[in-house]
């Protein structure tokens, strides 16, 4: 990397996913409806494990993190576009745009080594449940949730440095809808092949190090599932990893067919656009995935509405009368 110059750069200009007028109220009212169902979703899955005390297990807790984490990783991107597609504008200032940058880099990193801190946890009670409760004791979780914290924001720390050092041009404008890291890297005035370099490689370790875990422990778990001799114990064991592994695949094929299809076409709108996928699509599906097929979670949220009873209420009144 080369020191930065004395240039002062106040702004860039944020292009979207689409500069055509007639579409922003179209780009409005649908991000506005998934951020709204993101934030709402997730929140509620916070709340459904906070008020019951049946959840409060490792698998949930990593849960409630994982929800509070997408809560704020859509929350770095989103509200400023809605503000820019609302007020006409394209502006974020240079100091937005590296805290933009720093923030989802974070919350991305901490998305990826809870799902692989999550896998952890499924391989612990599938593959050793008579040791569960010892293995994951309140202590690992914490310092596990506290670990990911601390390596996600080292590792965001480095790129915005990386990025500060860096000089601009006069071509500002970043086609993308967030500061995206390798845009603003493109947008250098001098040669950026060691800096290009550097994020491959760090993009290889920090995500392949935690997808290299999950792939582990889910390569344990079909082994031990395989050694069960029940098809109703094999499908009780497999039916507690099905969500985790939809939010996994998911996360993952969408981030590989972003990066492969901008390798291929090289394409700043088609890398934006693929993006949307991750950054917005995967958060929103994860309160759906993890509700619509667990019980507990279901049931969590009848009682902390009140449904439970309500529904409960009339029928065991109804037994009782009846002779």
């Amino acid at each position: 990397m080369e020191p930065r110059n004395n240039t002062k750069i106040s702004k860039f200009l944020l292009l979207g996913l689409a500069e055509e007028i007639e579409l922003q109220p179209l780009i409005f009212g649908l991000f506005l409806f998934m951020y709204l169902i993101t934030v709402f979703g997730n929140l509620l899955i916070i709340l459904a494990v906070s008020s019951d005390s049946h959840l409060h297990t490792p698998m949930y807790f990593f849960l409630s993190n994982l929800s509070f984490v997408d809560i704020c990783f859509i929350s770095t991107t989103i509200p400023k576009m809605l503000w820019n597609v609302q007020m006409q504008s394209q502006v974020i200032t240079y100091e937005g745009c590296i805290t933009q940058m720093y923030f989802y880099i974070l919350f991305g990193a901490l998305d990826d080594f809870l799902l692989a801190v999550m896998a952890y946890d499924r391989y612990v009670a599938i593959c050793h449940p008579l040791h569960y409760t010892v293995i994951m004791n309140p202590w690992l979780c914490g310092c596990l949730v506290l670990a990911s914290w601390i390596i996600s924001a080292v590792y965001s720390l480095l790129h915005s440095l990386m990025v500060l050092h860096l000089s601009f041009c006069s071509d500002l404008e970043i086609h993308h809808f967030f500061c995206e890291t390798k845009q603003l890297v493109q947008l250098a005035c001098y040669d950026t092949f060691l800096n290009d370099t550097t994020l491959c490689f760090e993009a290889v370790i920090m995500g392949g190090g935690p997808l290299t875990g999950i792939l582990y422990s889910y390569s344990k778990i079909v082994s031990s599932i395989c050694g069960i001799s029940s098809a109703h114990g094999k499908y009780k064991a497999f039916s507690t990893c099905v969500s985790h592994l939809s939010i996994v695949s998911l996360f993952y094929f969408s981030g590989l067919g972003v990066y492969l299809s901008s390798a291929a076409t090289h394409s700043s709108h088609s890398s934006a656009t693929g993006s949307v996928m991750y950054t917005v699509v995967t958060p929103m599906l994860n309160p759906f995935i993890y509700s619509l097929r667990n019980k507990d979670i279901k049931r969590a949220l009848k009682r902390f509405f009140g449904m439970e009873s309500f529904i409960k209420g009339p029928f065991s009144l109804g037994l009782k009368k009846c002779p």
